[in-house]
């Protein structure tokens, strides 16, 4: 059974000395990242939004090709949509840079071009939840409001001793708690970024590097030797397989056939080759035929697949069969989500890692 874990969970802790040691060991070993360089709060925002379930090494490139093409709020909110997907393209997770850009524009057009710098305000914000505005309040606008990710959790879990799950949202609203009393007030940038670089770099999920923590003496995990077995975290259900099957479309003029998926759902309004969801593995040559026929209009023979593709998502995994055709001169397509391009062009479209496979594979070779 967990213990209640409450504000008493600080009583007996030297909060100002646990945060005199966690922020200057932050302001002294802290990495050199691009979204440090400013304190810009539409900088820190873009940054965040783009560090959600994504490594720091693979943001990197991406956030500074981003601030290149949207170096600002006006920026970001003039753009089509499509251009902002192309820049995010490979980054997963699309709905984030969608209401990312719906948040902005709501910025721009409410708030005068200005970032919020109140809860209330910028949690009212499309996208942007309890950990997005508690890092942009802290480390743009200097409040001391609690930005409680998994890395924080998993560092608090272990310094004072919580076995609460921190899969649970409930698990979430006990730390935010217990960071408003924790958080340091003349240095909340520090702080909390202190506890996401702790989390990153030393307190680790798995073989904590403790030897090198800068608030060992605090942690009291590491003095009962129970740091390897917190955070508690409830397992995920396990992820569902479907079976896919996407076709390289051709005609006599070179072109390729692409289409736009639906406006909502599961990576909604990226470009792909047409791909359906099989029922099994068998026959699906002449059922693809079959299906191009019906639905596009297109009479193809499908021979054997050419490539395997799986591209895991955090709740499904894809098995795509990819196909090869070629459709007899130009058929004509009356479905305004599909069009026929030259490959020179399939570079300005913006394509999910899965279909970038493909074109790695099939197309550009």
């Amino acid at each position: 059974m967990s213990r209640k874990v409450e504000q008493e969970q600080l009583n007996g802790f030297n909060i100002s000395t646990f945060q005199h040691d966690l922020v200057n060991w932050f302001r002294e070993n802290q990495r050199e990242l691009p979204w440090r360089e400013s304190k810009n709060p539409y900088r820190v925002w873009v940054s965040e939004v783009m560090l959600q379930q994504t490594r720091v090494e693979t943001v990197i490139p991406y956030y500074q090709a981003f601030m290149r093409e949207f170096p600002s709020l006006e920026a970001l909110a003039d753009a089509e949509e499509d251009r902002i997907l192309k820049a995010w393209e490979g980054l997963g997770y699309y709905s984030r840079v969608r209401n990312l850009q719906t948040a902005v524009r709501e910025v721009v057009s409410e708030y005068s071009g200005k970032v919020p710098d109140t809860r209330e305000e910028i949690s009212s914000l499309k996208g942007v939840g309890p950990y997005t505005a508690g890092a942009i309040l802290s480390i743009a606008y200097g409040k001391p409001e609690p930005a409680v990710d998994g890395n924080v959790m998993r560092v608090l879990s272990r310094i004072l001793l919580i076995d609460n799950d921190i899969a649970k949202s409930s698990t979430r609203k006990v730390f935010e708690t217990i960071l408003y009393d924790l958080v340091s007030k003349e240095d909340p940038s520090s702080f909390n970024q202190g506890l996401m670089e702790l989390g990153a770099l030393i307190c680790t999920p798995t073989s904590p590097g403790c030897l090198l923590c800068p608030v060992r003496v605090h942690c009291q995990a590491y003095d009962k030797g129970m740091q390897s077995e917190l955070p508690i975290k409830s397992k995920k259900k396990k992820q569902t397989s479907k079976q896919m099957a996407a076709v390289v479309i051709r005609n006599n003029f070179g072109e390729v056939l692409i289409e736009k998926r639906p406006d909502s759902g599961l990576l909604a309004r990226l470009w792909q080759f047409p791909n359906f969801e099989m029922e099994s593995t068998d026959n699906q040559s002449y059922v693809l035929a079959d299906i191009l026929l019906k639905e596009y209009g297109i009479d193809a023979e499908i021979q054997e697949p050419i490539q395997k593709v799986e591209h895991v998502f955090s709740h499904l995994i894809w098995n795509i069969s990819v196909y090869e055709t070629k459709a007899i001169g130009r058929p004509g397509i009356e479905h305004a989500s599909r069009k026929w391009i030259e490959q020179k062009d399939l570079e300005k479209y913006a394509f999910p890692v899965s279909h970038q496979k493909i074109i790695q594979q099939s197309v550009i070779q």
